[in-house]
């Protein structure tokens, strides 16, 4: 699309296909504009004195409301990047010790991380969010579709290419769930800001369990509900293409949903996990010991059979945390 062409739609078509320019309009303080008006003649109808106070003239108002719409889609463009694939170059171990190790991670994939508390799990999760390149205590390298990230992609907050998901979600804005959602749809530049908030928070609901509404106080959320909603926005909002989550066992949520969201989505998601349902839900198991990459398991078909009855008893667990909430006696399990 040829900048100065754009001077030539009219508001109506501007305001759909690229939304974010009435931010540009409310920023110059325009009045209320004719819809079937091209883009050419609304900005001409800013008076001398107008245009003078935003400290502009006719031609500068037009180049840099060009040169706006020009970033925003540049911006946008970035963000719809596909990353098809992540690959991790060993580092070394605690004792200095070389992994011998270059592990692929493809997109709609979900790997989980085990290894004996303190092993090192964390750290490789912190590898992968800082696309470390020899620069941490692992000595790892990452690299995206095979190539060195470039700088923008590693320090750019608003390129990131990776969302964490720790253990512990903790609020400070003074915020409805509704607004929060909002303004980060918003920031997004999202289309249809409503149905990306209800879809989110619907979603939200879903893998928490405990009921809330937009109008619940996003820090009166428990945990469980902070990290669904946290899940939720990733899954439907975010940009990142990489997803890390830590222990999401503890997390208070529907585990298997949660994974089976992000996949369906496209996310690389590594999960660090000492939960055995969690364990096999995920294709590889990338085992670490000692601080280092000690092997990579694929999930066998026995493994998944194991699965399925973990599965059913994951599912009875969850009725007997559901009775004991409602206040219900419980019955010895038949044979």
């Amino acid at each position: 699309m040829k900048g100065p062409a754009l001077l030539n739609w009219s508001v109506a078509r501007l305001l759909t296909e690229h939304p974010y320019a009435a931010d540009f309009f409310s920023a110059c303080n325009m009045p209320e504009m004719d819809k079937d008006q091209t883009i050419a003649d609304s900005l001409r109808t800013l008076s001398p004195d107008h245009l003078e106070a935003l400290g502009l003239d006719q031609t500068t108002l037009v180049d840099r409301f060009l040169a706006f719409i020009d970033q925003m889609r540049q911006l946008q463009t970035k963000l719809d990047t596909a990353i098809r694939q992540v690959t991790i170059i060993g580092g070394h171990d605690k004792d200095g010790n070389p992994e011998d190790a270059q592990v692929n991670l493809m997109a709609g994939e979900v790997i989980a991380v085990v290894g004996p508390t303190g092993a090192g799990k964390s750290l490789l999760l912190s590898d992968i969010e800082c696309l470390a390149q020899g620069d941490t205590p692992s000595g790892r390298r990452i690299l995206i579709n095979g190539q060195t990230p470039d700088e923008t992609q590693r320090l750019s907050g608003e390129h990131r290419l990776v969302a964490q998901l720790s253990q512990n979600m903790n609020f400070v804005m003074d915020l409805s769930v509704h607004d929060f959602l909002m303004l980060h749809a918003e920031s997004r530049l999202v289309e249809d800001v409503d149905e990306v908030v209800r879809q989110i928070l619907s979603t939200a609901v879903s893998l928490a369990g405990e009921p809330f509404d937009g109008h619940t106080p996003i820090t009166a959320l428990s945990g469980g509900q902070s990290r669904a909603l946290m899940i939720a926005d990733v899954a439907c909002l975010s940009a990142s293409p990489i997803v890390l989550i830590d222990e999401i066992e503890n997390a208070g949520v529907d585990r298997r949903q949660a994974l089976n969201l992000l996949v369906k989505k496209e996310k690389i998601v590594l999960m660090a996990t000492h939960d055995p349902l969690l364990a096999l839900s995920g294709s590889r198991r990338l085992i670490i010991h000692n601080g280092g990459i000690a092997a990579m398991l694929a999930t066998t078909e026995e493994e998944k059979t194991v699965l399925d009855q973990l599965d059913r008893l994951d599912a009875r667990l969850a009725h007997l945390r559901h009775q004991i909430r409602m206040g219900e006696r419980i019955v010895a399990i038949g044979e």
